[in-house]
């Protein structure tokens, strides 16, 4: 069954008319306009910062640069959806400007921050939450018709460390995955790209089972992204923190290459373009 669907596997995704082909693989950077990002390096609250930080990426190769204003990591504080939006949209509407060319994924769980972000010039939504933290969300990506990029999370980003009981972690979140993606289909929504929500209300150990049952999300039939970077899955095992873990991402995302990673998202973006080419050249 896996084989079969392999091949109808879509590598595609239309970004406000620009065509862009999943089946060589693409990076993704990482542009953190928040002061409390769990990596601090990553960070770019000023407008200024973000543009020098989006210039470097694209020229080392970026196919996407994925921009939030909402700090994700346990603990982080709660922030409302205008402030959201006034960190985000100067950074967005520069960007826009400065590089016309780049294609913009806007990283909220807020269908609001996603409307006012699209509509200043970002291109893809890209949802932590999976629409479950706003129910306005699904329909809010099938009115823009805009990407989509699901993840699995439970709870918030608050609880998620509590809710880490699975029965089997890969059938729960495929299982997840499918019900959201038929959701999103029946609204509209024509690109959806999955993400398994590496270290989101997941153990370690959760995460490298995901990882290695990786292929088998194949069997959806949509563009997979692999967001690994420089997260305490690796640093646990490594050592250090986020700091020191750069050569464990790129082991991971190579690895997750192998198993038909399409979208590789990360702080470090010229790392992971070299570990796409090197994996092409197998290929």
């Amino acid at each position: 069954m896996a084989k079969d669907t392999y091949f109808q596997k879509k590598t595609t995704l239309n970004a406000k008319g620009t065509l862009i082909d999943l089946s060589t693989p693409k990076v993704m950077g990482i542009i953190n306009l928040t002061p409390d990002s769990f990596y601090s390096q990553s960070r770019k609250p000023q407008v200024t910062d973000a543009l020098q930080q989006a210039e470097k990426m694209l020229a080392d190769g970026a196919a996407f640069l994925d921009l939030g204003a909402y700090s994700s990591r346990p603990g982080a504080v709660d922030i409302s959806a205008q402030e959201e939006i006034d960190r985000l949209l100067p950074a967005v509407e520069a960007i826009a400007q400065a590089f016309p060319e780049a294609i913009m994924s806007i990283d909220t769980f807020r269908a609001s921050v996603a409307d006012a972000a699209v509509k200043g010039g970002a291109h893809i939504i890209n949802d932590i939450s999976g629409g479950q933290l706003d129910e306005q969300m699904f329909e809010t990506a099938a009115r823009l018709q805009v990407p989509y990029i699901l993840m699995h999370m439970r709870g918030t980003p608050t609880t998620m460390t509590q809710l880490t009981d699975y029965n089997d972690i890969f059938t729960d979140v495929f299982d997840y995955l499918q019900q959201k993606y038929a959701e999103l289909k029946r609204l509209g929504v024509h690109d959806v790209v999955l993400d398994p929500g590496f270290g989101f209300a997941k153990k370690t150990e959760q995460s490298y089972e995901l990882l290695n049952r990786m292929q088998d999300f194949d069997m959806l039939g949509l563009p997979v992204l692999v967001g690994v970077s420089r997260k305490r899955m690796i640093y646990h095992l490594t050592g250090g923190e986020a700091a020191n873990a750069l050569n464990g991402t790129t082991v991971i995302n190579t690895i997750a290459l192998t198993k038909g990673a399409n979208i590789l998202r990360v702080h470090d973006v010229k790392e992971a373009v070299e570990a796409v080419n090197i994996y092409q050249m197998l290929k």
